[in-house]
């Protein structure tokens, strides 16, 4: 374990070797940032306080989606304040004086735009990689290096608290139910197959990706891990720009195109992008042993291999009218396409023996099998956004509608070499359609200035509706079998309304956010024998939050979610890809409720290092886990299958799960920079009938970046996933690191860049294990992992400003403007 902590405790020991620890600090300082042409807030903006004369930031936050900013805990004295966005001047307030315990409002920073070409602009303000705040911490990838031509699962790597595995899989503090959104909305784009939802978002579309492990009343109460919020790019600056975005591989190939046109009170934005993944080839060996109730022992060795391809594209349409100074219209569509295909050949050997060593049968076989998935999603929302006068205040509306379309189908064929027994197979196709409709409201109501309520309600309606065709083969051909021919409907009713408040009490000591909210969720399906009775949740969240020293902070959360099953687990088709491995969904599901603690603590310093440490508990009851049960046989309307592992999604007890996450970041100096972040995690389930199991998992991983000058970058990144003991077995160990270099020119415009993933070996082994009652496995696969590739990227556009008269009028007419200094940087 010494060996563990090593990486965390060399950053961390050198963030405080180098910088101070500051003083107590009482004071604060607050204002708004906006865009001076139009009065618009500049959301996400960087707002930097300097001692005055110093040349380094002493603190720093960004704005908020209301343009708001505040730095609380401010130590008196005089200090400098810069603003900071891409497309504007930088804006400067000088010799703002802070007294002991005292608080300043320096109403609005006006940002003045760029007029000029692109070419002509400099941006230095550079955005933290990792920013917290009080209910979510922020992953900013613009300088992810090694994520360059990839996708949104490659950043996802790099985000604080967040394990992904070799096969995709994602979990946040190490529960995989997480809640997807893209742009705060959900997207059935992540229904069907969230990997290749995934792996159909290109590295370069991502603006931030937003992690919200304790969300609070105004979230959805849905994903027991948290939520994982995807932000896409899109541009405020007005004038027309955009980027193309290139990148080609020995894995991996895809490009994106964006277009922003903005001209006064109107904005319009579009993208599309698409991506491959070449071919490529797994091996792969299953040996299983069993005994069935005659305690004759089957052994069942599998060797062969798989090949695979992905591919995927997206594409939007975002409209912005800003109807007036306090109303705001928003509208969006946007279509997306995801897939992949998967063939190969295993040579079967099933011998089976008695309980005194005798052989009664060894039979031989080759299976060829094939599987295909294609989804499509289609995504429209309208909002409506209404500001008061009173700042803060704001009434929200939104409509969201998703509709997927999904296909899956898979073939298999064994043909036996023992003589005497003729060939069997199956083909399928399991066609289906999904559509969630989205209506809420949400109110903002500042009472006084430490005091503000939200409340909204929400509609969320869901139906899935799909149909199983099969063929079974018979003589020389593929004939229909009626009694695997079926179909299935789901509709799922969340009736949600609630309620929070935010306060800081105690003279600003401490800041609290509470809410309570209420869905629910009425469920039919007509699948036989289900039968799901309607339920209702209360779902509270509490929030402390103390920041001290003018650059920490520490919190404690609770929150309680729900898993609802979705589509992939309640889908009763049965995957026969493999007949001697069969899947299938669980229409029968119950909603798995969860109970998460958290403590965190975050340190910035001076010259930017930071530190971020957070302890969680969690408690899932019942737990929905996938469980393999093995059957010497097993019919399946009308057909019998031999030798079958059976793996399905149950209802199964409960699961504990504690844990840490560490993570900190080093300037070394202006050309080299350290970041770190780790998790060990502990889960105990328990299952009635069962003994408890406990197994112990952690990820290490360390990103170093290095600048050569002359706009000149390199990085490395790389990660380790330990194996963890699950209820049935072993989870496999995964090793990934890459290195990449990037080469700036044409005033920044133009980038290309080189990548390397486990350059030093063609494939990663993954070994686990699989036990029951009367059976044990062992699986060995061969992942090809090595990559090589490159990326190229292209900034264009041109940036013309006019300001709105009537709002200058407004200004000549008694407006004062903010006392800055505005340069150009």
């Amino acid at each position: 374990m010494k060996a563990i902590f090593i990486p965390f405790l060399f950053v961390v020991f050198s963030v405080n070797v180098y910088a101070q620890v500051n003083p107590a600090a009482k004071g604060k300082i607050s204002g708004k940032v906006t865009d001076a042409s139009n009065k618009q807030p500049v959301d996400y903006a960087t707002v930097s306080l300097y001692k005055q004369g110093s040349t380094s930031p002493f603190n720093g936050i960004s704005t908020d989606p209301k343009g708001n900013f505040s730095i609380t805990h401010v130590p008196a004295g005089e200090y400098k304040i810069t603003a900071d966005f891409m497309g504007y001047q930088r804006a400067t307030i000088e010799h703002v004086v802070l007294k002991d315990g005292g608080s300043i409002s320096i109403g609005e920073i006006k940002l003045t735009p760029m007029a000029h070409q692109l070419q002509g602009v400099t941006i230095t303000a550079k955005t933290p990689t990792v920013e917290n705040r009080i209910d979510k911490m922020i992953y900013n990838p613009q300088n992810d290096l090694s994520a360059q031509g990839g996708v949104a699962i490659d950043i996802l790597k790099k985000v604080p608290q967040i394990t992904v595995d070799i096969d995709g899989n994602v979990e946040l503090q190490g529960n995989a139910n997480i809640r997807f959104l893209i742009n705060g909305k959900p997207s059935s784009i992540f229904g069907a197959s969230l990997a290749d939802a995934l792996a159909s978002i290109p590295a370069s579309q991502i603006k931030s990706i937003e992690v919200i492990t304790s969300p609070g009343a105004k979230y959805d109460a849905a994903g027991t891990g948290g939520i994982i919020n995807i932000i896409l790019k899109d541009s405020r600056v007005e004038g027309v720009n955009g980027s193309v975005n290139l990148s080609a591989g020995t894995r991996r190939e895809n490009g994106s195109f964006n277009l922003n046109v903005r001209k006064g009170n109107f904005g319009v934005n579009a993208f599309f992008s698409g991506n491959e993944q070449i071919n490529s080839n797994s091996p792969n060996t299953r040996n299983r042993t069993s005994v069935d109730s005659l305690k004759n022992t089957t052994t069942l060795f599998q060797q062969g291999s798989n090949n695979f391809t992905r591919n995927g594209y997206e594409s939007g349409l975002n409209l912005t009218w800003n109807i007036t100074k306090h109303d705001d219209l928003t509208g969006s569509i946007g279509f997306n396409h995801f897939g992949n295909h998967g063939n190969g050949i295993t040579n079967q050997d099933q011998n089976v023996v008695n309980d005194l060593g005798e052989q009664l049968s060894d039979m031989k076989s080759i299976r060829n099998s094939s599987s295909k998935f294609n989804g499509t999603s289609t995504d429209v929302s309208l909002s409506y956004k209404k500001t008061f006068d009173k700042e803060g205040q704001e009434l929200d509306v939104l409509y969201n509608e998703s509709f997927g379309n999904n296909s899956f189908s898979s073939f298999q064929q064994q043909d036996y070499l023992t003589p005497g027994i003729p060939s069997s197979g199956i083909s399928n196709i399991n066609p289906g359609k999904d559509r969630e409709t989205n209506i809420s409201v949400d109110y903002t109501h500042p009472v006084s200035k430490n005091f503000t309520i939200e409340t909204g309600a929400k509609l969320d309606f869901s139906h899935i509706n799909n149909s199983i065709i099969t063929d079974t083969l018979q003589g020389d051909g593929f004939v229909p079998n009626p009694n695997q021919t079926y179909g299935f409907t789901y509709d799922r009713k969340i009736y949600a309304y609630y309620l929070s408040a935010t306060t800081s009490v105690f003279n600003n000591f401490l800041d609290i956010k509470a809410g309570l909210r209420d869905e629910y969720t009425t469920t039919t399906a007509d699948f036989q024998g289900v039968n799901i009775p309607a339920y209702n949740l209360l779902a509270p969240s509490l929030v402390f939050s103390h920041k001290f020293g003018g650059s920490q902070s520490v919190k404690i959360s609770y929150s309680r979610r729900v898993q609802r099953p979705d589509y992939g687990d309640l889908n009763p088709f049965l995957n026969i890809s493999d007949p001697h491995n069969i899947s299938t969904g669980n229409p029968n599901l119950k909603p798995e409720l969860g109970n998460n603690f958290e403590l965190g603590y975050n340190k910035s310093f001076d010259k930017g290092a930071n530190i971020n440490i957070a302890a969680f508990y969690r408690k899932n009851t019942d737990d929905i886990q996938s469980f393999t049960t093995f059957y010497s046989e097993l019919p399946v309307n009308g057909t019998t299958y031999t030798d079958v592992s059976l793996n399905q999604r149950y209802n199964l007890g409960s699961e504990v799960r504690t844990g840490i996450n560490l993570y900190g970041s080093l300037p070394v100096s202006t050309k080299l920079s350290l970041r770190t972040n780790m998790i060990f995690s502990d889960r105990i389930s328990n299952n009635p009938g069962s003994p408890s199991v406990s197994g112990f998992a952690y990820r290490l991983n360390l990103n170093a970046q290095y600048s050569f000058g002359h706009d000149l970058s390199a990085e490395f990144f790389g990660n380790y996933n330990s194996s963890q003991k699950g209820i049935q077995g072993t989870n496999p160990k995964f090793v990934f690191y890459n290195f990449a270099v990037r080469k700036m020119i044409l005033n920044k415009k133009f980038s290309f860049g080189l990548t390397a993933s486990n350059p030093f070996a063609n494939y990663v082994g993954q070994r686990a294990t699989t036990f029951g009652s009367n059976f044990n496995q062992v699986n060995i696969r061969q992942i090809p992992i090595r990559s090589f590739g490159i990326s190229l990227s292209y900034k264009f556009g041109k940036l013309e400003f006019k300001k709105d008269e009537h709002k200058d009028k407004e200004d000549d007419m008694g407006t004062p403007d903010t006392p800055a200094d505005t340069k150009a940087k």
